[in-house]
């Protein structure tokens, strides 16, 4: 469907210090990885924060949130920020947005800001993507969603769209979700780069990930879940080829605990 290069990201889930954070940066810039996203918030910091680090760090790695929850920030003082990690990188800051986990109500109360219904949130994240893209020269923008208004949304601002599939998610699943996406994007289609963020890869069991998506991994593969990775080096090319000439998804994020193990990968698609 699509000959758009592979990208390849480590999401950083983690970061118990600025040194662990820059480490993991620089290691995944010398694996040939091209981003490096943080979700929201990075354990208890703020992610643009952070991310400044990073910056400053690495020197070709693009670096983004994955993603901001809408309903924390004033959308004028979020634009400053990303213009100012965006002018500051050279370029390499990407801005991913969304409205948020269900359980982020209780962050958005302690930053003294109102959490919304999610129809709130789905127009509060319009206005902020409004606010975000005033100008040529602002971050490429990232955003997350599989409902239909976001879908919608995604297709006619997004640079990237990110697929939150459930974990569970087969391919005949997937094919309904990339119809909705092409048939409300329609012209732009192939200006957007679709990403899917991994579960996991290989085939050894994931006990740090297992306990947040209720089963395990081994299950997720047997069910034929397009969420995780299996097998081996030559395996997993071969099914991310298959996804692209199928779906068009170009851009893979993983897990940061799969770092090392993904590298071979990267290694042998990066660019293709």
């Amino acid at each position: 469907m699509t000959d758009r290069p592979f990208r390849f990201g480590v999401v950083a889930g983690y970061a118990p210090n600025v040194y662990a954070l820059t480490n993991l940066a620089r290691r995944a810039e010398e694996l040939g990885y091209d981003t490096l996203v943080t979700p929201d918030p990075l354990g208890e910091h703020d992610p643009l924060t952070a991310l400044a680090a990073v910056a400053a760090a690495t020197t070709r790695l693009h670096f983004g949130t994955f993603v901001l929850a809408v309903s924390y920030r004033d959308s004028r003082l979020l634009a400053w920020q990303a213009q100012t990690l965006h002018g500051l990188s050279g370029g390499r800051f990407e801005l991913g947005l969304g409205t948020g986990r269900p359980d982020a109500a209780g962050r958005a109360e302690r930053l003294g800001r109102e959490f919304g219904s999610g129809a709130q949130r789905v127009a509060w994240l319009a206005d902020t993507v409004a606010e975000v893209t005033r100008g040529a020269d602002r971050p490429r923008l990232l955003l997350a969603g599989a409902g239909p208004k976001l879908l919608d949304l995604a297709a006619r601002e997004a640079d990237i769209v990110s697929l939150t599939w459930r974990p569970q998610t087969t391919s005949a699943e997937a094919d309904v979700v990339i119809d909705r996406f092409r048939s409300a994007a329609g012209g732009r289609v192939d200006e957007i780069e679709l990403n899917l963020n991994l579960i996991s890869v290989g085939d050894a069991p994931a006990p740090w990930v297992e306990r947040y998506i209720g089963t395990t991994t081994a299950e997720l593969a047997k069910a034929g879940a397009v969420t995780v990775l299996p097998g081996t080096t030559e395996q997993c090319v071969e099914t991310l080829l298959r996804w692209r000439e199928r779906w068009g998804v170009s851009y893979i994020t993983v897990n940061a605990g799969f770092l090392e193990e993904f590298a071979p990968v990267v290694a042998k698609l990066g660019g293709a």
